[in-house]
């Protein structure tokens, strides 16, 4: 008997000592939260924090990436605001934006709709139209600086093979024509991650809802509007704020393709910022530039978010 009660004893005194609530709940000590976020905050500290307020003192010098420094005080974002080629290159990354916007988003929505369904080849066909995103900016921006060219590119070949051109037209050299070519080929490449990102969404709806639309009457463009697009609101705002922010960020496709020209016709922020930076080597400017986009960026998606929130009846 004697045992096994000590026996007994033995089993309950562990769960006796762990600390408890009077509601029976477990308590953990403060410290153990603190510790499990620890690496977080060291993490957003040195990679967002300290680069944040050194970037604000150099925008607040003439720091000239080589060479002496001094503080200049906002003499920098006083530039910023008169400068007439940092106002055209934000003029022509909003006028960038809003062409490729829709197109990239009704684009994949009509793309999700052809591959939501489990049908045969449908796997086949996400992977052709998602490839482009693979591939990158970059490589596709290179492969159509190749077909671009005046007599030899294929975009020339075909436009003259179909009497539209005569084959010699000079894409690349005409601002008109350069952020044209420029628009298609990234409507092209990012439409499959906004597909993607659509299709994740309409896969997620139960086929009962369809059901009870079909049963009353509904016709395949009216259950679009009022089933499908209302569920997907979270979705289409999330893929809007991804195309909005990486159209104000565009720099690759520009590089490669216009190097900002002719003139500054086809110069983005992004790469007015980087001709600020290492080509005219004024660093303290360009960080400058480089604050004033994150702000103005953050100012549109803030009211992205306001406006394709979710609203109660």
């Amino acid at each position: 008997m004697t045992a096994v009660v000590g026996a007994r004893r033995t089993t309950l005194t562990p769960a006796a000592s762990t600390p408890q609530r009077r509601d029976g709940s477990l308590t953990h000590p403060p410290r153990t939260g603190l510790l499990l976020t620890l690496p977080a905050v060291i993490f957003v500290v040195v990679f967002v924090i300290v680069p944040l307020l050194v970037a604000i003192y150099i925008s607040l010098t003439n720091f000239p990436l080589i060479g002496d420094y001094h503080f200049i005080g906002l003499k920098n974002y006083l530039q910023v605001f008169t400068d007439p080629e940092f106002g055209w290159s934000l003029l022509y990354t909003l006028i960038y934006t809003a062409i490729v916007t829709f197109p990239i988003l009704a684009l994949g929505y009509f793309l999700a709709v052809l591959v939501r369904a489990n049908r045969r080849g449908a796997k086949l066909l996400r992977t052709v139209f998602f490839l482009p995103f693979v591939v990158g900016l970059t490589t596709l921006s290179f492969l159509t600086l190749l077909e671009a060219q005046p007599n030899s590119g294929m975009i020339n070949v075909v436009l003259k093979w179909l009497h539209i051109t005569d084959g010699s037209t000079a894409w690349l050299v005409s601002g008109p024509l350069g952020t044209a070519l420029i628009c298609v080929m990234v409507v092209w490449a990012v439409s499959g991650l906004t597909m993607m990102l659509l299709m994740s969404g309409m896969q997620g709806i139960t086929s009962d809802i369809y059901e009870s639309a079909e049963l009353d009457g509904a016709t395949w463009w009216q259950t679009e509007r009022h089933v499908t697009m209302p569920m997907l609101r979270r979705t289409i705002a999330l893929s809007l704020i991804i195309s909005v922010i990486g159209s104000f960020l565009a720099f690759t496709q520009f590089f490669i393709l216009t190097q900002g020209g002719p003139g500054i016709s086809t110069t983005t922020v992004v790469m007015g910022i980087y001709k600020r930076a290492f080509v005219q080597l004024q660093l303290g400017a360009a960080t400058a530039m480089s604050l004033v986009l994150v702000v103005i960026i953050g100012l549109i998606t803030a009211a992205q978010f306001w406006l394709l929130r979710e609203r109660e009846d």
